[in-house]
């Protein structure tokens, strides 16, 4: 039975987000196995620190280069090897006992992280321009991902013996077997529930494909995904430490509380998605940037003990009353919640301003912003302990992120500022939809 087009697109945006969410799972699988092979192997802080942070470097900086091959290949194709590909290392992970083999397949396991360039290119394929903010946002959402390998995989090191069933392996070494199973399943049901774009199939070189990069629009939009994708994932790491070393909690209710910026941030991209179809991606970027300043800000102080002293006749005694300001756990957890929550529609946000001004470059273009997100959460936490050192303030954290959205936000109103100057001769056509400044009139 032939399938309408517009079955066919939902059916591809469901399975886009499905296996996206299964490859995301993946991406992240050392966060949990990678404890018990610290212990295993006596691993110090920085080999385990590079044997949970190599999947993750990969899986950015070869975002640009796949999403390069979807807009050329097709996204169904690509997606599906993934899935099936990445079945070999997990695999391999099973029987793996040298740090060095752990270290290669991590390079494998990395290319899971892929499937976010080729994911937003076939989406965007199938949906028109005033349903791809909705799209993309409920693609994106499949980063949650990383909630079933921090919920799952424990309970799974527990299911076989270490020594293992036959040939099924046991203790944490279940855990990429099972997920080797989930892979292949899932890019069978992925290959019979998609359809393939046929505008996809474009004889372009590279030069052809990688054109966009020279607009420096391009790399505008990476800065905004390096605050709210980078920033997301980064604090998505520190936020326990933070709770532990800042407010003295213990692990299990640090963890807790990282989870209320963590789970939400991923859900409400969907949402995100939405918000930036009816007001406009720009309209959205304003809000997130402004509300990133707003509590980075507010995060940025330490606390502090103000005294001062009012004279006795005021008094009655010559007492010192002070004036604390104090960040309690409550009033931190609640601001990073209302951050999350914006970095969560900026992420959506920023990936419908893509196919708008370069819609025949999805893969290539989202590859390259997702290159650079990716990038900003493998740094910034790297960058948050080196100021955290170096000035003993915790607070330095925020500080950094605070610059990052000042900048972003200044960038921003720059550009609209010039776009509202020279609106006159422009095509109103041309300009983002709900987006268009007040001096712009529409030609006849």
């Amino acid at each position: 039975m032939e399938r309408s087009e517009k079955w066919k697109r939902n059916s591809v945006l469901a399975m886009n987000t499905f296996g996206f969410t299964v490859m995301f799972a993946v991406w992240v699988i050392f966060a949990i196995v990678g404890i018990a092979i610290r212990k295993e192997l006596s691993l110090g802080e920085t080999e385990f620190a590079l044997l949970v942070a190599l999947p993750i470097l990969t899986g950015s900086l070869l975002r640009l280069p796949v999403g390069m091959a979807t807009d050329w290949i097709g996204g169904r194709p690509i997606f599906t090897a993934l899935l099936a590909s990445s079945a070999i290392p997990l695999l391999l992970l099973c029987f793996a006992t040298r740090y060095w083999q752990y270290l290669v397949l991590g390079l494998f396991i990395g290319m899971a992280g892929t499937t976010f360039a080729v994911g937003i290119a076939y989406t965007s394929a199938w949906f028109p321009q005033r349903l791809q903010g909705t799209a993309l946002g409920i693609f994106g959402a499949g980063n949650t991902g990383a909630s079933l390998t921090k919920l799952f995989a424990p309970a799974l090191m527990l299911v076989v013996p270490v020594g293992g069933l036959g040939f099924i392996p046991g203790g944490w070494r279940f855990v990429p077997f099972v997920y080797a199973i989930a892979v292949l399943v899932t890019a069978a049901i992925y290959w019979t529930f998609t359809y393939t774009d046929h505008s996809h199939h474009k004889q372009e070189t590279i030069g052809q494909l990688l054109a966009p990069l020279k607009h420096v629009r391009v790399w505008r939009f990476s800065l905004y995904y390096f605050l709210v994708f980078g920033g997301y994932v980064a604090l998505s790491l520190w936020l326990p430490k933070y709770y532990i070393d800042v407010f003295g909690l213990p692990l299990k209710d640090a963890a807790l509380l990282a989870a209320i910026f963590v789970f939400p941030s991923g859900i409400i991209r969907a949402p995100g998605g939405w918000l930036s179809d009816r007001y406009g991606a720009r309209t959205v970027m304003y809000w997130v940037l402004s509300i990133c300043v707003g509590t980075t800000f507010l995060l940025s102080f330490p606390d502090v003990d103000l005294g001062f002293i009012v004279p006795a006749r005021y008094m009655g005694s010559g007492e010192a009353p002070r004036l604390s300001l104090r960040m309690t756990p409550t009033l931190f957890t609640g601001i990073v919640f209302v951050l999350g929550i914006a970095m969560g529609i900026g992420k959506a946000a920023v990936f419908k301003h893509i196919p708008h001004y370069f819609p025949d470059k999805v893969g290539s273009v989202g590859g390259l912003v997702g290159v650079i997100g990716g990038l900003g959460g493998f740094v910034m936490p790297i960058l948050f302990g080196v100021m955290t050192q170096a000035t003993h303030l915790p607070t330095t954290t925020f500080v950094f992120l605070f610059v990052l959205s000042v900048t972003c936000l200044v960038w921003m109103q720059v550009v609209v500022r010039r776009m509202s100057r020279d609106a006159a001769p422009l095509i109103a056509e041309e300009m983002e939809p709900g987006l268009r400044p007040a001096t712009a009139r529409r030609t006849p």
